[in-house]
């Protein structure tokens, strides 16, 4: 008779081997009642509804949001799949937002489907999925994205309802921004005689700086015999046309937050003080607060280091003892990336204060900061250096976060628009805030981003003379609550608030962070 260990093996044996068929949703089916109990009494399933569940690693540091997140999209494709087979798809809007790369989890998931029920069916942390008995999209208007069936775009713009694009400007303006010319609607439109759709869409092309493909729909429409009143779906005007040459909208979607979200920041934050006059003694003071920024920006992430392994690493005391416990390894090694990665950060902002172009240095020396701080990891063997060259190749997710980071593809969109933004970008608190936020949100790195965001923050926030500021560790949940806002409900009030606090302290000399008593 087998012992309680071996039937658990076997258990998550049949476990992985759903995994590496790439199940995510988990039936009752798929597992015989046995295996079920013990994976859900250890902690290995967690359920989702009835007779339906995802892996859920106990050791895992995501905790049950961070879970449930990184499951979700997938998840969701595959029950409806397995409920529905190939008879359903997302909606119009909820097409438009995964295919320009906003992927934040919505609290409902609508979808569409020929054999609906017409209810809710609740899902983990509040989630829930509807569907509803409406028309979905025609084959040749169908878009299969990681198994999730969606509109194409030029179908959702047409089938979106009238309030959709002022209420998600962003992924409305990424979406219409894709489109090449008029002839990608103008079949559709004439089909079905689509004359107030015509006028919608007019309006918002001419809104982006489309004139164009604007002019184009409402002639093609009044040849054919239609009275079309172009009428402007948004409330306010895009103050810069988007260029006609960028297809992507991933890099759109980057452009068109950033448009947004200036004047929130604008409005929030001290004036610049202006590029220090004794650039030496500005650095000195860099160096100075670097243990009390080590200390606080590796707590935040999780890090348990204290002032004097940070103290011993910046002077060469520490070596890494291969025989240590796991967890005081990594400590070390992330402690002394740091100081390496703090070097070369230093290194730059010596450039801005003596006047370089701010996001030129950062786009030039942000993967070095990066290598730096990985450096040690690579020395003992533990990460390749082929690893810490360009940005990533995987899928990340943040833990306990509805929003998902773009997809390794849709990053080397982004990245180069903004770091042309932050360039071109003439007011430093936009900098300051969009710097870090817009990195953080592309996430570029497997690891290291809120470092490296935080360093970024920094070299904006010397290029514009402010001092360098610490985040707290101790205000983690309002720094990383404020981030979410932005992320998922593209809300910089909270964040811009944020920071603004922060360096309003430390221009008045205040502390904003301190390093813990001895004691």
């Amino acid at each position: 008779m087998a012992t309680p260990q071996e039937k658990l093996a076997d258990a998550l044996e049949t476990l992985h081997q759903l995994q590496e068929k790439g199940r995510i949703a988990i039936r009752s089916e798929d597992l015989d009642r046995p295996q079920r109990e013990l994976l859900l009494k250890h902690g290995f399933l967690r359920s989702v509804m009835k007779g339906w569940y995802i892996a859920s690693p106990p050791e895992s540091a995501q905790g049950e949001s961070g879970i449930w997140y990184t499951a979700y999209w997938s998840f969701c494709a595959q029950y409806l799949a397995d409920r529905f087979g190939d008879d359903w798809s997302l909606t119009p809007e909820l097409s438009l937002a995964l295919q320009t790369g906003n992927r934040t989890v919505p609290h409902q998931l609508l979808v569409r489907a020929a054999k609906a029920g017409n209810k809710p069916t609740g899902l983990l942390l509040g989630t829930s999925l509807f569907d509803t008995r409406a028309a979905l999209p025609e084959a040749s208007d169908l878009v299969v994205q990681d198994g999730l069936r969606l509109f194409s775009i030029p179908a959702a713009l047409i089938a979106a309802s009238p309030g959709y694009f002022d209420a998600n400007r962003i992924d409305a303006r990424a979406a219409l921004g894709t489109i090449r010319d008029a002839s990608e609607l103008l079949e559709r439109l004439l089909q079905k005689g689509q004359s107030v759709v015509a006028g919608r869409l007019a309006g918002a092309f001419r809104n982006i700086g489309r004139g164009r493909i604007a002019d184009d729909i409402l002639k093609t429409m009044d040849r054919a015999g239609y009275q079309v009143r172009e009428v402007d779906p948004f409330t306010e005007k895009l103050a810069n046309a988007m260029p006609l040459r960028e297809r992507s909208p991933y890099a759109g979607r980057i452009r068109l937050m950033w448009e947004a979200m200036r004047g929130p920041i604008i409005e929030r934050f001290p004036k610049a003080p202006g590029l220090p006059a004794d650039v030496e003694a500005y650095l000195q003071r860099v160096q100075d607060v670097y243990v009390t920024d080590a200390y606080h920006s590796l707590s935040i992430e999780g890090y348990r280091v204290s002032a004097d392994l940070i103290e011993r690493v910046r002077t060469g005391v520490w070596n890494p003892d291969l025989d240590a416990a796991d967890r005081e390894l990594k400590n070390g090694l992330a402690a002394r990336g740091y100081w390496l990665a703090y070097q070369a950060v230093l290194a730059s902002v010596r450039k801005v204060v003596g006047g370089a172009n701010p996001g030129e240095v950062a786009d030039a020396d942000h993967g070095d900061w990066y290598g730096e701080m990985f450096s040690p990891n690579v020395e003992l063997g533990f990460v390749e250096a082929k690893d810490l060259a360009g940005y990533r190749s995987g899928q990340v997710y943040l833990s306990g976060a509805l929003h998902v980071p773009l997809s390794p593809d849709a990053v080397r969109d982004a990245m180069p628009i903004f770091f042309e933004l932050l360039s071109e970008e003439t007011e430093a608190p936009v900098r300051v805030v969009l710097g870090h936020f817009i990195f953080v949100y592309i996430h570029p790195y497997m690891d290291g981003n809120g470092r490296t965001g935080r360093f970024l923050m920094n070299l904006m926030l010397a290029a514009g003379g402010y001092p360098w500021t610490v985040i707290p560790v101790e205000r983690r949940k309002d720094y990383m609550a404020a981030l979410e806002a932005a992320s998922s409900e593209q809300n910089i009030a909270p964040f811009a608030d944020f920071l603004a606090g922060l360096v309003e302290s430390t221009l008045k000399g205040e502390a904003t962070a301190r390093l813990p008593s001895a004691g």
